[in-house]
């Protein structure tokens, strides 16, 4: 199958995606504010340069989106009919990517937090995630996320759906 955008409307296309300030990362960001947290933005000084950063708590917040970072068994989440091969190696890539970092963090000593965009693409779900995300912030047990220990499945799945 060919694509139906000529390659100078699909290069068109793919760089206006934005990397950062996204509508999902907003309504994360939106909600702690209101909740009386206050956080960084992309930092760079961390591995993977999380896109929300609470340093009072040691907790480091990725706001993904379903299709570029391969977020399995999501409906949002599917391989472009054309250049496969491509688009396969890319998502690959980010998902490596994205081990490397959470790893790197959890060695820092970092609670690390994993939103879906398909996780506030609802309002049904978005209220809920939201509730959890900040109760995994506060919660007063001081543990950082770890793999042994994945038991946050709404913003970030069990090891097992990560390593897939």
């Amino acid at each position: 199958m060919t694509d139906v955008l000529t390659s100078e409307q699909r290069s068109r296309c793919m760089a206006a995606v934005k990397g950062k300030d996204t509508k999902p990362e907003m309504i994360v960001r939106k909600y702690l504010f209101s909740r009386g947290l206050r956080f960084r933005v992309q930092v760079r000084k961390l591995p993977g340069t999380p896109d929300i950063v609470l340093p009072k708590y040691k907790t480091a917040i990725f706001v993904n989106g379903c299709f570029w970072h391969g977020h399995e068994g999501c409906k949002y989440f599917r391989l472009p009919k054309s250049n496969v091969e491509f688009w396969k190696e890319k998502i690959e890539r980010n998902i490596e990517r994205d081990k490397e970092s959470m790893q790197a963090l959890l060695d820092l000593g970092w609670k690390v937090i994993r939103v879906w965009e398909c996780e506030l693409r609802n309002k049904a779900n978005r209220e809920e995630t939201l509730n959890k995300i900040y109760n995994s912030i506060t919660s007063s047990d001081g543990s950082g996320y770890n793999f042994e220990e994945a038991d946050i499945s709404m913003a970030a799945e069990p090891e097992e759906d990560y390593y897939r």
